[in-house]
């Protein structure tokens, strides 16, 4: 699959998962579609919770289902969020520092308007 359907096909996805977010704290939905090395998509919505260290991003509800299905490896993630727009939505510390534990430094993110790479968001990982 080229880059381009790749980015097309998951950015599709992660629009999709945006419409099951549940924020009515912030009103800021966001969706991922998160790509498997073996050619599984999963997707994500946030969801948040009144206590809000208690919400849950996006990216790290697709890695969950991901990883409780299985998988461990994984090739790239769309991200898409806010209202009636697209414009870039990077993510979090948090989900970078989750997505630091399963991917490598060429995991693509692609996000609205440009594709970038983990290394690029998250030069230095915490790493045991």
């Amino acid at each position: 699959m080229s880059e381009k359907f790749e980015k097309s096909e998951l950015l599709k996805k992660a629009r999709e998962a945006q419409q099951y977010a549940y924020c009515k704290y912030s009103e800021f939905p966001v969706g991922a579609a998160l790509l498997t090395e073996s050619g599984e998509i999963y997707t994500g919505c946030n969801i948040e919770n009144a206590s809000y260290s208690l919400g849950i991003c996006a990216e790290r509800v697709a890695f969950a289902k991901a990883i409780s299905d299985g998988h461990h490896k994984f090739k790239a993630i769309a991200i898409i969020g806010g209202i009636h727009t697209e414009k870039n939505c990077p993510p979090c510390g948090a989900c970078r520092q989750f997505m630091a534990e399963f991917c490598d430094d060429e995991f693509k993110i692609y996000l609205a308007e440009k594709t970038v790479r983990l290394k690029q968001l998250f030069p230095e990982r915490f790493v045991l």
